[in-house]
Order: structure tokens, then sequence, then C-alpha cells
């Protein structure tokens, strides 16, 4: 047995194993999600460790984007008149 196999997480004070065959399962689920191993042909064999590398990066250019598109919405609510800054307030709550 793997020693991944025999190994369990604790999570709150319970125990869990995770087989190889779900965590198989999540890695596939990610590589559908993440664009960069989504778009490779499906006869590339992409690790793992790939795969879990790319998601960690992909995570990270969406934090990027969120922080130019939040600094963006700040400049653009400073150069609004008040009413108008306002409404979009309001519309983003």
């Amino acid at each position: 047995m793997s020693s991944r196999r025999s190994r369990s997480r604790q999570s709150g004070g319970v125990s869990r194993n995770i087989s190889d065959d779900q965590i198989a399962d999540l890695v596939s689920k990610l590589q559908q999600l993440v664009p960069e191993i989504r778009n490779r042909r499906r006869s590339d064999k992409v690790s793992a460790s790939k795969v879990l590398q790319e998601t960690c990066n992909y995570i990270r250019s969406l934090h990027q984007e969120v922080d130019d598109l939040s600094d963006r919405l700040s400049v653009l609510l400073e150069s609004t008149d008040g009413d108008q800054a306002a409404i979009i307030r309001s519309l983003l709550m």
C-alpha cells in the first residue's frame, strides 16, 4: 500500500482517507477547469504535479485580474460624480 493511500488527513477532528482514485478524479476535474491544460491535445499526458502547478498559476492570474479590475473601478468611481458613483456602488452590493 502506498504511503499516500495509508495516510489520513485530519479535518476538524475527523479522519478521512483519500484514495488514489479520488485524487486522480480531482486532478482530472482540475484539468477540465484550467484553460492552459484544457486546451492541450488529449494525447498529451500531464502529470498531477503539473496540473497542480498550472492550477496555482491560474488562480494567481485570476487574483491579479480581480485586483486590476478593482483598481480600474476605483479610478472610475473617483472620476464619476457622487450620484452616479452611488448608483454604481449600490449595483455592486
